[in-house]
């Protein structure tokens, strides 16, 4: 009888340990989340990122006007030309005052 309630409680306090310890890492994650989504930390070369980014649009200065204030703000380009903008959260957010989509 006292083995069971002694490998009961045990495993009460196993449980209770584990809980703890998710609390305890996940304000750590978001912290980090919040640090990438505003740019902080190892900055990227918004100047060729947004050269290949804007390569193949017809309007290439508007392009590079556009990515370069969203890269300066986010810290990252989507890759390629087109899309992929789900690699960049924040990029993909940000929207003009008329609430269209305002990164290339």
């Amino acid at each position: 009888m006292i083995n069971s309630k002694a490998t009961l409680l045990l495993a009460i306090l196993c449980f209770l340990l584990v809980h703890e310890l998710e609390i305890y890492s996940r304000p750590q994650l978001i912290v980090e989340a919040q640090a990438e989504a505003k740019g902080e930390g190892e900055k990227i070369d918004c100047q060729s990122k947004c050269e290949y980014r804007c390569s193949k649009a017809s309007r290439h200065k508007i392009c590079m006007r556009a990515c370069s204030t969203c890269c300066a703000r986010c810290n990252c380009v989507p890759p390629g030309t087109v899309d992929n903008k789900e690699t960049c959260p924040c990029y993909a957010k940000m929207t003009t005052h008329g609430g269209r989509h305002k990164c290339p």
